[in-house]
């Protein structure tokens, strides 16, 4: 296996819609900005991968036009997934292990201002037995919330608990859509929005992009002191259809973490959880024993600060990497997901040093 780090990151997340930016629009500067944390031109790139979605979008092949931003010459090597970008992390990733090339920017885009959002993703689901009832992500995290409740996993305070913890550390972060912690007594009194959901229990929806560059070996030696080498990376599916699977569990994470090996060690964990009670699934699933509770989690706020659509999982890869580069940690944890209700998962773990 080759050795491969995370070499590059940036990320815009809109704070409204008002004169929100075209994609391509969007990631013209993150590009500009990756070129300048590695020193390399468009020519120093040996693949380009891209996540994001044409339903999103409204339109057919939609990632074509943000493709506008790479440039038109010399021609690039590049590909895409209807997933979000931490599954183009995964292409690229796969693609240098093949050793065709040694470098790779991913980069995902998603705009959910450009329709109903709640609506649009229930076209993910079973479209013979789902679909057509239209049940949208929101109401589909309330009941799996509700699910746990009432099976005495977690409670109503405990939710508000992660919400708190993870609004205060977004104030640290420049990027946050919403930042800004109380008391969990102050956030359970707000009122229902989809019982047993407040609205804080949700991720805000935002309009936002990102880009990530990989490197082999000395390549990424070159641009960084310290590269974030990924030391293991796995993704997994559960079943489609809801009625299939637990929804208080998530199967698949269990297995892309274990697929990874050994979690003893991680400092830091940057969970993709656009729902308060999924990062405590998330917590309990990852690991043999679950994540320990010394291992600080989203100290950028988590998808619950920001979620931009295809960007969300890609970005907490970005954000745990940053913990490497500047010392704060040797070893970190990157997780992205897909799907209703935690259906897909992918984990990437990330070392200081190799």
């Amino acid at each position: 296996m080759r050795d491969v780090a995370v070499v590059g990151f940036a990320q815009r997340q809109m704070q409204d819609y008002d004169g929100s930016p075209q994609c391509a629009e969007l990631l013209v500067p993150l590009f500009a900005e990756c070129y300048e944390q590695t020193g390399w031109t468009k020519k120093d790139i040996g693949f380009w991968c891209s996540g994001s979605s044409d339903y999103l979008a409204g339109r057919s092949f939609s990632f074509v036009s943000a493709i506008d931003a790479i440039g038109v010459l010399p021609p690039v090597n590049e590909s895409h997934v209807e997933m979000d970008a931490a599954w183009a992390l995964y292409e690229a990733w796969l693609k240098i292990q093949t050793g065709e090339v040694d470098t790779a920017l991913v980069f995902g885009f998603g705009k959910s201002s450009a329709g109903t959002l709640r609506r649009t993703l229930a076209l993910q689901l079973d479209p013979y037995t789902m679909t057509p009832l239209w049940p949208d992500t929101v109401s589909i995290a309330a009941l799996q919330a509700r699910l746990g409740i009432d099976a005495g996993l977690w409670d109503e305070a405990a939710m508000a608990e992660v919400v708190d913890r993870s609004l205060t550390d977004a104030e640290k972060n420049e990027y946050a859509v919403r930042a800004g912690g109380s008391s969990v007594e102050d956030l359970l009194a707000r009122p229902m929005f989809a019982d047993p959901l407040r609205k804080h229990d949700a991720a805000p929806v935002t309009d936002g992009a990102a880009a990530i560059v990989l490197a082999a070996g000395d390549r990424a030696r070159d641009v960084r002191d310290r590269p974030a080498w990924i030391t293991g990376l796995a993704h997994c599916s559960d079943g489609l259809h809801l009625g299939t699977r637990d929804l208080t569990r998530s199967s698949s994470a269990a297995k892309a973490a274990a697929a990874v090996g050994a979690l003893d060690g991680v400092e830091i964990a940057e969970l993709h959880a656009p729902f308060s009670h999924q990062e405590l699934i998330l917590r309990r699933e990852l690991g043999e024993a679950g994540l320990p509770d010394d291992v600080r989690i989203n100290p950028s706020g988590g998808a619950l600060a920001g979620n931009p659509m295809f960007t969300g999982g890609a970005i907490r890869i970005g954000e745990a990497a940053r913990r490497i580069w500047d010392g704060t940690a040797d070893k970190v944890l990157g997780h992205a997901t897909s799907g209703p209700a935690l259906q897909q998962n992918l984990v990437c773990v990330m070392e200081g040093s190799n």
